[in-house]
């Protein structure tokens, strides 16, 4: 496109020399050629030592008008500049709206005067009809090429614009992928480093508050049965306190160590250890209990399928010391981003807002099991009224064993 007007300027120059030869009209040879000196510098200046002035319309309409200029001066020169005037077509991209079509039909009224002998030939009042023909064809199909010229170069912009925002897009979206990535993983570590500490905590709140005082407790009752010697009553009171205060450590010993590590998981999926703890709890507290599950099942983390199982033995613990209960239903949903476990019963109820739930016994109660959950992005929801039963419904994130890598 910059080769292109020197090349047409040049043919037009060839052309001359050679009609001249046959007699071809033309002005004066010194005139000629510093018109086509002069174009030619024209040419250099503007498209081929400053290219970047065509940004800059207002430059492009002083370039342009001096252009214009020197194509009508070379057709009146030798109609044979015409070969050179349609090059005007190719530089007019600098100028927009209706200064686009008034040089397209500038450089159309040179293309008719060439087509039709020159400037002299317009003197004959019978050629001017042909001319306006002629430059109404010129205007014509100037402006169909003005116009598909513009709207091709508008199509390009608009894609490139749309490939510059779809490659700005897939730019974030892979550094959203790469931050959220880096978040799962974050949120995974910190789940297990909260639940590590979450079972320190607990193990020696219930080593304090239950192992402790219960070998307290049968140290005193030893100790008494030492002194009561004398009362073989007394003594046989004693001594039978302390075994029942061992029994109890003994038990409180045992389900802590089962609450450490669900035992209960290893080498049963969890849709089989919550069944096996809604069979045992149904049978200890005589209350009809069953578990449904939905969805495909999959194996989950570790971390999340014992905050699934320690919620439903929370949420069983409760309806046993609170709802009197005839009824109580589970139900474990496998969906395609979470698992929903619900907890149902036709008891009592509650007001979620008045009464909170708080286990006895070293139980959680329903802050705990959200704040147990709530580890693991999982969270609770609670629907209750009371003598209209209670619904509990865990959410928690259905991350296969497979994603932890």
């Amino acid at each position: 496109m910059a080769r292109l007007p020197y090349i047409a300027l040049g043919s037009s120059l060839v052309l001359l020399l050679a009609g001249a030869t046959v007699g071809v009209p033309h002005q004066p040879w010194p005139v000629v050629g510093v018109l086509v000196a002069v174009t030619a510098g024209w040419l250099l200046w503007w498209i081929t030592l400053h290219p970047q002035w065509e940004s800059d319309e207002r430059k492009m309409i002083v370039f342009f008008t001096g252009l214009a200029a020197l194509i009508y001066l070379l057709v009146w020169a030798s109609p044979l500049f015409g070969f050179f005037a349609w090059s005007g077509y190719l530089l007019t991209g600098g100028l927009r709206s209706w200064r686009l079509i008034a040089g397209g039909t500038l450089i159309a009224g040179a293309s008719a005067v060439s087509q039709l002998g020159g400037f002299g030939n317009l003197a004959d009042p019978g050629v001017i009809p042909a001319f306006l023909v002629v430059l109404a064809i010129n205007i014509g199909v100037a402006n169909v090429m003005i116009w598909v010229t513009g709207w091709t170069h508008e199509q390009s912009e608009k894609r490139a614009r749309m490939i510059h925002d779809l490659a700005e897009a897939n730019t974030r979206l892979a550094a959203a992928l790469k931050e959220n990535a880096g978040l799962h993983a974050q949120l995974l570590a910190q789940a297990r480093e909260a639940g590590v500490l979450d079972e320190r905590q607990r193990m020696a709140g219930e080593i304090h508050d239950v192992l402790a005082q219960g070998l307290t407790g049968i140290v005193t009752q030893l100790e008494a049965a030492d002194a009561a010697a004398a009362r073989p009553a007394d003594r046989q009171r004693h001594l039978g306190n302390a075994k029942r205060l061992a029994r109890d450590s003994l038990t409180e010993a045992r389900r802590s160590v089962q609450a450490l590590r669900p035992q209960t998981l290893d080498g049963a999926g969890l849709p089989e250890a919550i069944g096996d703890l809604v069979r045992d709890w149904s049978q200890v507290h005589e209350v009809t209990a069953e578990l449904v599950t939905t969805g495909t099942r999959r194996a989950l983390l570790p971390e999340i399928e014992a905050a699934l199982l320690r919620t439903a033995q929370e949420a069983l613990a409760n309806v046993a010391r609170h709802a009197a209960a005839g009824r109580v239903t589970l139900t474990l949903s496998y969906m395609e981003d979470v698992v929903t476990l619900d907890v149902r019963d036709d008891g009592a109820g509650f007001d979620p807002s008045l009464t909170p739930v708080v286990g006895d016994e070293g139980g959680y109660g329903l802050a705990a099991m959200r704040d147990r959950l709530a580890r693991i992005a999982g969270s609770l929801e609670v629907e209750s009224e009371p003598g209209a039963g209670t619904a509990l419904s865990a959410c928690v994130p259905a991350i296969a064993v497979g994603a932890a890598a």
